[in-house]
């Protein structure tokens, strides 16, 4: 089995992006559903043990600038930032986002 971490950060305000809502999913199905602490982790996230396959991470982006004050287009360029990924067996992944609201990227980190 395989685990999972995650880390935003707002590079509009070049610090971690606390409260940032976020989903994880295999297929279809809801696997996990959080928010970034004040740290843009979410710990509970690595207690979803997940085997051989596909995941797809949907941030909830939008929600989270305009929470900042920050004036989007309407609708907003990036409102929810989807992110799939692939999993091998017996490994750790950690996801990073690095987000503003035009423009987002990640890697896949350790």
């Amino acid at each position: 089995m395989s685990s999972l971490s995650t880390h935003v950060l707002d590079t509009v305000a070049g610090t971690p992006a606390a409260h940032v809502a976020f989903r994880l999913y295999a297929g279809d199905a809801v696997l996990f559903e959080g928010r970034t602490n004040e740290d843009g982790r979410c710990t509970e996230l690595r207690n979803v043990l997940l085997g051989k396959g596909t995941y797809r991470l949907e941030f909830s982006i939008g929600d989270y600038f305009r929470a900042k004050g920050q004036v989007l287009s309407d609708p907003p360029f990036l409102d929810v930032v989807p992110i799939v990924f692939g999993l091998g067996e017996d490994t750790h992944a950690h996801v990073p986002l690095l987000a503003a609201p035009y423009g987002y990227s990640t890697y896949r980190g350790s």
